[in-house]
């Protein structure tokens, strides 16, 4: 293995994991921070990483179809969200839906297993400030107080705005 980079995620949600994933499978060592089980927010319910907080289905799984295409395209690059979908997949039609639990254990199971990536159950307040590392900010619609205020001011904004596909 060459010498692997870093980069910090934030967040160990959909978008957190598979961001974590994708770098460690490219070398890259990758520090991932999940603020729970110190801190939850007001919709989630367990310690896992990767939990679906509101319906079980990743909707359509036919390629005609948007949300099917981009699917297709994530198993095509070994999405570790779309391995973990279909591990654990219940069957709903057309569509491709989940145990939750099982869903959230599977991704929480093959995080821990991988050695490139280590998890830091703390609440991450300030966006970090590394000299030499990237920093994905993953933490969507129920980012924490505090960070919700350091991206303010990081940005000058009055608002923010998250947008949940």
């Amino acid at each position: 293995m060459r010498d692997a980079a870093r980069v910090i995620v934030v967040g160990g949600g959909l978008a957190g994991c598979e961001a974590a994933w994708q770098a460690a499978r490219q070398g890259v060592a990758v520090e991932l921070y999940e603020m729970r089980p110190q801190r939850f927010s007001p919709a989630h319910q367990s310690e896992s990483l990767g939990e679906l907080v509101c319906s079980n289905s990743l909707r359509s799984n036919m390629v005609d179809s948007g949300v099917g295409l981009l699917k297709e395209e994530m198993r095509r690059l070994d999405s570790l969200i779309i391995r973990a979908a279909e591990a654990t997949a219940v069957p709903a039609g057309k569509a491709l839906a989940v145990d939750r639990q099982q869903f959230a254990e599977y991704i929480t199971r093959v995080m821990a297993e991988n050695d490139l990536i280590t998890i830091f159950r703390q609440e991450v307040e300030a966006i970090p400030e590394p000299a030499d590392s990237p920093v994905i900010l993953a933490t969507g619609p129920l980012t924490s107080e505090k960070l919700s205020g350091s991206l303010l001011r990081l940005t000058g904004a009055e608002n923010l705005a998250f947008y949940d596909a």
